[in-house]
């Protein structure tokens, strides 16, 4: 595993150098990172603060770029900002537990798992409501059993047939 130089975490305040080299549209070009997300990854402390120019532009280095693309393929493999996080604690430092690593993407793992079932219920749900239109009737009765859905949580029931949600 490649190291994230100069990015354990404390936020540093160096001047730009020679490996400080990209604006912020460069290095989203390079690490497939929106300007947005580099600046909220900053903000979460997941990316350092680093250089800037005497204009006050801030200046991406080879490193945090790599660590951008760490953070955006942790993102794509749907791990939370607290697991990106811990792993970016654990890397270039020698962990206590050599496989601490491990266990975030075994809880990781286990959280996909029960996501999974999840969507498997939704689309069971998906499944009933579509069955309640078989498209010979004038009338399509998607939205009438939509409507009776938000009128049992209105009642504080469960809807017929909902799946439990995550959100």
């Amino acid at each position: 595993m490649k190291p994230l130089e100069g990015q354990a975490g404390a936020a540093r305040t160096a001047a730009p150098s020679e490996t400080a080299r990209w604006r912020i549209g460069e290095a989203a070009r390079r690490s497939g990172v929106s300007a947005a997300n580099m600046r909220y990854y900053e903000h979460e402390g997941l990316l350092s603060p680093g250089g800037r120019e005497s204009n006050r532009y801030r200046l991406y280095s080879e490193a945090d770029v790599h660590r951008l693309r760490f953070i955006r393929l942790c993102r794509a493999m749907d791990m939370s900002l607290g697991e990106v996080r811990t792993l970016l604690a654990m890397d270039g430092t020698p962990p206590a537990d050599a496989h601490a690593a491990c266990r975030t993407l075994d809880e990781h793992i286990a959280h996909v798992r029960t996501r999974r079932r999840e969507l498997q219920a939704l689309e069971q749900h998906l499944r009933g409501l579509r069955s309640q239109c078989d498209g010979a009737d004038a009338q399509c009765h998607v939205l009438e059993a939509l409507h009776e859905q938000a009128d049992h949580q209105a009642a504080g029931l469960p809807a017929p047939g909902a799946p439990k949600r995550h959100v």
